[in-house]
């Protein structure tokens, strides 16, 4: 099935990377196997924001994971949508947050949680973690393979 038919409108095109993830089109595919449950996962381990304060880069490493039910992010509008932060002033926590609820909104998925590692800026990491509820039970989902920051220890 190509791109026009399933209605996207950045897959397989030049598209400018978006300046706002407010106004950033994140698109959605329908889940081939929405009769099974299964984790995928992303990872974006350069993911950066502004600090609304100072104007200083943030930079974090952030793992998405989700069971899907009917509809799949499309990645491509999700590397654009995440592109969006790199000029957008947000703490730590609004960033994490708001892009998983972002992607809840638009799939609907059977469970999504994101952790977001940020690197330490002023000496202090923040870790933000949220998730929409249980994971299934009988689902295996491992770990986000991001340590815990130790400094030099």
């Amino acid at each position: 099935m190509s791109e026009q038919h399933l209605g996207l409108s950045q897959l397989g095109r030049d598209i400018p990377a978006p300046t706002d993830p407010t106004t950033a089109v994140l698109e959605r595919v329908p889940n081939p196997h929405e009769d099974t449950d299964y984790l995928t996962r992303f990872t974006a381990p350069e993911f950066t924001s502004i600090c609304p304060v100072t104007g200083q880069p943030d930079f974090a490493h952030l793992v998405i994971d989700y069971v899907p039910d009917r509809w799949l992010v499309e990645s491509k509008s999700l590397k654009l949508y995440l592109t969006a932060f790199r000029n957008h002033g947000a703490f730590h926590e609004d960033c994490t947050v708001g892009i998983g609820r972002r992607l809840v909104g638009l799939l609907e998925p059977r469970w999504l949680r994101i952790a977001g590692y940020w690197y330490p800026r002023g000496g202090i990491p923040i870790d933000v973690f949220w998730q929409t509820g249980t994971p299934p039970s009988h689902l295996w989902l491992p770990d986000t393979g991001v340590p815990s920051y130790r400094g030099r220890g």
